[in-house]
């Protein structure tokens, strides 16, 4: 099983939108998939609750727990697990990157994001994480998205080669109990996501194999 945690020590940036929608993919891409929320607000364990189709599976869990979830996960043949992290917890997000193959941090590209990035930088130091950032919310026009990479790598953070953009299908999507991947497939917010979710599966898998298959 690979995991995945998305974390950010800034709220807003979209962790748990990007965990549904991953997880979606994730299981159309013929992986079953499991998303751990750790949010004490169980965002991502409310949308489950109030969609018709059981999979992807959500879990709402307590950081403790963590590895008994994730053990169990694998157990219970799951292929891919996304940890959904909440904003402003340090140990939870640090047991989450130690417990992941691969980390994602998104980032929305302004400045209070860029400068919030430092902490989640840091926490996958601590954690000796293999780590990327991905910029999210993305807007149509502008130059603000490559600015925003040229920050991010100040902060020695490799950037993802997919950009997601600021699209009105994810928070539609999110309401109707769907991803954008089921209430748009054709859309170009689909598409990132299908290409978002194939490189995160490469890079996890990447260091599943070099951390020895933890």
């Amino acid at each position: 099983m690979h995991t995945l945690a998305i974390l950010s020590q800034k709220g807003g940036t979209g962790k748990t939108t990007l965990s549904l929608n991953l997880a979606i993919a994730a299981e159309q891409a013929g992986d079953t998939a499991l998303v751990i929320d750790l949010d004490p607000q169980a965002s991502a364990k409310g949308w489950h609750d109030a969609r018709e189709a059981e999979a992807p599976l959500v879990t709402s869990v307590q950081p403790a727990r963590l590895a008994e979830a994730l053990k169990l996960a694998a157990e219970h043949g799951a292929k891919f697990a996304i940890i959904d992290t909440a904003p402003h917890a340090e140990s939870a997000s640090l047991a989450a990157a130690r417990a992941a193959d691969f980390v994602l941090i998104p980032c929305r590209p302004g400045i209070l994001d860029l400068r919030a990035i430092a902490a989640s930088a840091d926490i996958c130091a601590l954690a000796k994480a293999k780590a990327a950032a991905v910029i999210n919310a993305t807007p149509p026009r502008g130059t603000l998205a490559d600015e925003a990479e040229q920050a991010i790598a100040g902060y020695g953070l490799a950037v993802a080669p997919i950009r997601v953009g600021q699209r009105m299908s994810f928070m539609h999507s999110l309401t109707a109990g769907q991803g954008v991947l089921e209430h748009e497939p054709g859309s170009k917010a689909a598409q990132e996501i299908r290409e978002l979710y194939s490189w995160a599966k490469k890079s996890c898998a990447r260091n599943h194999t070099k951390a020895g298959g933890k």
